[in-house]
């Protein structure tokens, strides 16, 4: 095929120079068909097989093919022939070709038949729907390659994106990344479409009916929302959301983010989602912010308070002051050692509770048989069994980083305590930070190993006495005594003072 230029130089030579087609073909190089082409059509056209390619082995087999697929177009999708189980087939009746030709002519087959799907163009309302789903994203976290699940909910009318990330998604995920984006959004869409997801649906039903989860209904009546479900299998019902996982997760997150924690890419993806106000999407006529401030206004308003995204657990303290949930144990402080308790497990926190009252909380951990403990709450413990502290694993562990004055302030306590009082005097001075912060307790030990001397009352003194400002005294009012105007502000005389040290009167 030739090219363009070469078109044009042809069809030049021949309009307006008024050369021959022979003379054509000897000067540009080109057969004097390609020149009687060019001349033809100032466009070249898509090349065409006009002759079949012969395919002497399979020829005599393609209507025994044809027949096979007719046959198995009936049968199950999972369980019709494929271009292996076709060749197979036809080596059984004598076909002595090769599986590639079999396999070429069944792709043009398929391509003839092959339709386009189509969609019919949608329009919404504003505040009316939006469409919620989950993606997978990359990122280095704490020095670690981490995979980590994108709650993602786009509004249909203006377009705007929330986007939370997760290390799950756990249902108590997925309702909080609802209540996080409610409130960015400072309302409610009034219809919500989702899959079918397992943390919604209990099970589905023929056609759009679905048993849902008792949980979802609870929440989806806290917020007074409808919910939409897709037919399984077709994702473009919510082709929204998923083209904005997708411009997510290549806008957002590429390069690859190194972050520290959760905390700090959700602020970067909360960022990411007000800048993307700016952005104005394809044949839509202003940009996401502007349509944005039309349909705010429209969102069904929030309830008076959030709802609680967490798994209730009762849980049974051990012999070792700790709870599980999911293969992990928690701390819970000595003096809280109750044997029944209530754990509430939160995205990324857990809560311990005895009668509604919180007595720990953790991290939540995903690990696996991890153990999560709090060396305060052991404390109270150690002071009652000193003997202990050299092995006691909470001890231990914070040992490894906890500040170094720490460790001169044990080994001063050791050097001037009797033996059996320096442990537990230790801990007390340790217990001091219920009181006061960690930053002030450290300053006191500070000063006052510097000054030679360390024990719990003088430090329980000294930060007493930083946390309460020097009272700034008012000057004194004498206006309405004018004869002690002049009190205290004559020179002193220290010949009294001489006369007084030598025996005299004053």
């Amino acid at each position: 095929m030739i090219r363009v230029e070469d078109r044009e130089a042809i069809r030049r030579a021949y309009f307006v120079e008024h050369k021959s087609i022979r003379k054509i073909a000897t000067e540009l190089h080109h057969s004097r068909r390609s020149v009687r082409a060019a001349l033809k059509e100032a466009e070249p056209q898509p090349y065409t097989l006009k002759v079949a390619r012969p395919a002497p082995q399979l020829g005599e087999f393609k209507t025994l093919l044809a027949e096979l697929l007719a046959e198995s177009a009936n049968w199950p999708k999972k369980q019709r022939y494929t271009g292996h189980t076709l060749y197979e087939a036809l080596v059984q009746k004598g076909y002595s070709g090769s599986e590639a030709s079999v396999r070429s002519h069944l792709a043009q087959l398929r391509k003839a038949e092959a339709k386009r799907a189509v969609y019919l163009p949608l329009e919404f309302d504003p505040g009316q729907d939006a469409q919620v789903d989950w993606g997978e994203a990359e990122v280095v976290m704490g020095g670690e390659a981490v995979t980590v699940q994108l709650f993602v909910l786009r509004l249909c009318y203006s377009r705007k994106l929330f986007v939370r990330a997760y290390p799950t998604q756990k249902q108590e995920a997925f309702f909080e990344g609802h209540v996080a984006a409610f409130e960015y959004l400072g309302g409610v869409p009034h219809r919500l479409t989702y899959d079918n997801l397992s943390t919604a649906v209990l099970r589905v039903l023929e056609g759009r009916n679905r048993t849902e989860q008792e949980t979802f209904i609870a929440f989806r009546s806290h917020y007074l929302f409808e919910s939409r479900f897709c037919t399984p299998g077709q994702g473009h019902e919510k082709g929204g959301v998923e083209s904005g996982v997708g411009y997510a997760r290549r806008n957002f997150l590429v390069p690859r983010l190194v972050v520290a924690d959760y905390a700090e890419l959700n602020a970067h993806l909360l960022a990411a989602c007000q800048a993307d106000d700016q952005r104005t999407v394809d044949r839509q006529a202003q940009s996401i912010g502007q349509m944005w401030t039309v349909e705010q206004p429209q969102l069904r308003p929030l309830p008076e308070h959030a709802f609680a995204c967490c798994v209730t657990r009762p849980v049974t303290l051990n012999a070792y002051s700790q709870v599980e949930f999911e293969t992990n144990r928690y701390s819970v402080p000595v003096e809280a050692a109750y044997r029944q308790l209530v754990l509430k497990a939160y995205p990324f926190q857990i809560e311990i509770l005895h009668a509604e009252q919180v007595v720990a909380r953790h991290p939540r951990s995903y690990g696996h048989k991890t153990e999560i403990c709090d060396p305060w709450h052991y404390l109270a413990l150690l002071e009652q069994r000193p003997g202990a502290f050299e092995h006691a694993k909470p001890l231990r562990q914070w040992r490894t980083h906890w500040p170094p004055v720490y460790e001169q302030l044990l080994a001063h306590l050791r050097a001037h305590q009797p033996e059996g009082e320096a442990i537990p005097e230790f801990v007390r001075i340790l217990r001091l930070q219920r009181e006061f912060s960690a930053e002030l307790l450290e300053r006191a030990i500070t000063t006052a190993l510097g000054q030679g001397g360390v024990h719990l009352e003088g430090l329980r003194l000294r930060l007493r006495q930083w946390q309460q400002p020097e009272l700034a005294l008012a000057p004194l009012d004498l206006s309405s005594r004018p004869h002690l105007a002049g009190w205290g502000q004559a020179a002193v005389d220290l010949r009294q003072y001489e006369a007084l040290l030598e025996g005299g009167g004053v």
